[in-house]
């Protein structure tokens, strides 16, 4: 490859290094949302359909923090995966709202 090659690639295919800041971040946020919902849980004193939105919103913002931090979402490029994961989270909630309403209406 020539020498105009690499510097051409190197200027238009940099990619920005964010350190363990972020990644520290990301774990510790982790743990808080894991510990909260343990202690939801061990609490006992919320009726279970408040426990059961409530675990499910703490579940939602966990799979977001891993997504954007650990498997990198919010760069840029990541259009078709988000937009294939989002896809799909539409079709897991369709089957899991028709699931419920058969079983229980």
């Amino acid at each position: 490859m020539s020498a105009e090659h690499h510097q051409a690639a190197g200027s238009h295919g940099r990619h920005r290094v964010e350190g363990p800041k972020n990644h520290f971040l990301g774990y510790i946020i982790s743990i808080v949302l894991t510990m909260l919902a343990f202690a939801a849980v061990i609490y006992g004193g919320m009726s279970k359909m408040f426990l059961v939105a409530f675990l499910t919103i703490l579940a939602i913002a966990q799979a977001v923090i891993q997504l954007a931090i650990w498997m990198h979402m919010k760069d840029r490029g990541h259009v078709y995966p988000i937009l294939f994961l989002a896809f799909g989270g539409v079709v897991a909630a369709t089957a899991a709202i028709a699931a419920l309403y058969w079983m229980w209406w």
